[in-house]
């Protein structure tokens, strides 16, 4: 039900952007919505989220590099990442929570080549 899209191949210290599109019937009353990412062998972490459009949290790791942000009149949640990291490789998801459900898009595999 979410769609990621964006993800690809960049080079160290470059910038991407992942876009994450959503139904109204979840975007709508969605209480977080974020981006996560997964390496294999490691369990799924946060990269960014919002909360109830009061709050962004990021991952130490991300801080200052990567912004997330929303569009409510298209339905998308974007993460802008800049000074791409080889560590920032991983498949990225995004995902949103509107209690109790969860919903996950299909995931999007970034990769950074040093």
């Amino acid at each position: 039900q979410l769609q990621a899209s964006g993800g690809g191949l960049v080079q160290a210290g470059g910038p991407l952007r992942l876009s994450c599109s959503a139904p109204g019937s979840i975007f709508d009353i969605a209480e977080v919505m974020g981006w996560y990412r997964q390496v294999p062998g490691r369990e799924r972490e946060l990269v960014a989220e919002i909360i109830k459009e009061a709050e962004w949290n990021y991952a130490s790791s991300v801080k200052g590099r990567f912004a997330i942000s929303r569009d409510n009149a298209k339905k998308t949640v974007t993460l802008q990442m800049n000074s791409l990291k080889p560590e920032d490789t991983a498949v990225y998801y995004c995902g949103m929570r509107a209690d109790p459900y969860s919903y996950w898009g299909q995931g999007t595999l970034v990769t950074v080549s040093s």
